[in-house]
């Protein structure tokens, strides 16, 4: 891994770095990762033989805490693979950094009472001195130890942990950020996720996960279905981070905020003068995305008449701006989404159907949260919990049991963005360390105004449901369409489209 810094000092002529420029070096290499979020294992095996190097010794073990069994659990070890090494907090000397948070030096591991021997045996490796320093999450959380062996110089010195120890701290940020992430722990809760942002192992999101590791390591075009608020642009990302072009630009088109005569502009870009406003040649999120990941969200919100230039450009990657006559080509990997069933969009006229098998070459549902289950509306609430906790300088509260019922009750009709709405909302309103069912407001509307209540004929299309939907949200929001667009998660521009029945 070269960094910006290691960048920089490959233009240099080449010389020895001392230790301090090492040591420099590594904790800013450590925060550009954290930076473009990589992915986890990725992280790892940067880490190991420089973390080694710049304290001066023979070998770096990360011991990472399994959120599921509460044990350690070594995660790199220079080429050694130590994955199934693992140690229950409290033993060995990592597992007692571990049970009390603080640092320990050793200079004679074999003569130390809380050395246990039997990982040497199982490594054929052999201890002689020790450096352990705990690792920490933004939150204070303990999320492993930063375990380094056998000092080259004869011991470890205070400068050596005060470093470790600032080591360990970017480390922590980074294992809270990274793409395949570590699992971490609250006091009687286990949150598990295998994309940043993304938390949840029910049996559907562990389907879902793996299609997604297995789509980000091709340049297949895939199409995200799902309700609006499943998350549909966390695994666009989560794609794109995991993918080779994870480098590159990950470029976002939101067909919902678009007014229907600038989506082609926003595209493809425009040439100077093509039409009134436009004073200065335009690059459209193509050519921003060229190497990268293009995302268009709700691409059943295209137009008709600009889908023709649109499958052009997903079948050659060619294009032309608006006002110009150049060809141009841009290399990117396409990811669409969409909450509407383009297959019916397709019978009824709406949408090109070869521009429909285009993009569905990998195709993958996403859950609505209802159907997650019990176990991973909780997680979701923790975790929502700890970062409106942080983000907004409060402690983070716990779930009262009538407050986990109701969540578990609710039928969650917003999906994953109306319970991240509700705990935020919550925590800020929270009186105390605890949020109580009363507190996330759930089913309960503005004062003075029923709930979303629609009866749906079975013979209806989807577009007329939806406008019918659309309707009582405005009412339910007294007639306030901004509001009754944020009550539905989508943009004002998209309610004008339902309410049209467009």
């Amino acid at each position: 891994m070269i960094g910006p810094v290691g960048a920089r000092r490959a233009m240099l002529p080449a010389r020895a770095m001392s230790e301090d420029e090492q040591r420099f070096e590594l904790l800013a290499d450590l925060g550009a990762m954290i930076a473009r979020e990589v992915e986890l294992d990725e992280l790892l095996a940067s880490c190991a033989d420089r973390v080694a190097r710049a304290i001066g010794a023979e070998r770096a073990t990360l011991w990472v805490v399994d959120g599921a069994t509460g044990e350690l659990r070594a995660r790199l070890a220079d080429a050694l693979e130590l994955d199934e090494l693992r140690l229950p907090v409290g033993r060995g000397v990592a597992g007692t950094v571990a049970r009390t948070g603080e640092a320990v030096m050793i200079a004679d591991a074999a003569r130390d009472p809380r050395w246990h021997a039997e990982i040497d045996q199982r490594t054929g490796y052999t201890t002689r001195s020790m450096l352990c320093v705990p690792v920490r999450g933004p939150d204070a959380t303990l999320r492993g130890v930063l375990q380094v062996l056998n000092h080259k110089g004869g011991g470890f010195a205070d400068r050596d942990r005060a470093f470790a120890s600032a080591l360990a701290d970017q480390i922590g940020r980074a294992l809270e950020f990274t793409t395949l992430r570590g699992h971490f722990q609250r006091p009687g809760v286990a949150v598990r996720g295998r994309y940043n942002h993304v938390v949840g192992q029910s049996p559907t999101m562990r389907a879902v996960y793996d299609v997604i590791a297995r789509a980000a390591q091709t340049d297949a075009t895939v199409l995200l279905r799902g309700a609006t608020g499943t998350g549909k642009g966390v695994f666009a990302r989560a794609i794109h981070v995991n993918s080779q072009r994870k480098d590159a630009p990950l470029v976002a088109v939101d067909g919902t905020t678009l007014p229907a005569n600038l989506v082609e502009s926003e595209l493809f870009g425009h040439e100077r003068g093509a039409f009134t406003g436009a004073d200065a040649r335009v690059i459209g999120k193509v050519e921003a995305a060229a190497g990268g990941t293009l995302f268009i969200d709700e691409l059943g919100e295209i137009p008709l008449e600009l889908q023709g230039k649109l499958l052009r450009f997903v079948q050659e990657r060619k294009f032309e701006r608006v006002g110009g006559r150049e060809t141009l080509t841009s290399d990117v990997r396409l990811v669409v989404a969409t909450n509407r069933d383009l297959a019916a969009m397709v019978k009824a006229g709406q949408f090109r159907s070869d521009l429909y098998f285009r993009v569905r070459v990998i195709e993958i549902e996403l859950p609505p949260l209802a159907a997650r289950g019990a176990d991973d509306i909780l997680q979701l609430a923790e975790h929502f919990a700890a970062i409106y906790g942080r983000r907004h300088r409060k402690v983070v509260p716990v779930l009262t049991d009538d407050a986990r019922q109701a969540l578990c009750a609710h039928s969650w009709p917003g999906n994953v963005r109306e319970l991240e709405h509700a705990i935020e909302r919550a925590v800020v309103l929270a009186q105390g360390a605890v949020i109580d069912a009363v507190a996330l407001g759930l089913d309960r509307g503005a004062p003075g105004t029923p709930a979303v209540g629609v009866v749906v004929p079975h013979d209806l299309d989807l577009a007329e449901v939806e406008r019918r939907y659309a309707v009582a949200a405005v009412e339910r929001a007294g007639g306030n369409q901004s509001a009754a667009a944020r009550s539905l998660g989508i943009g004002r521009n998209k309610l004008a489209r339902l309410l049209r029945g467009a």
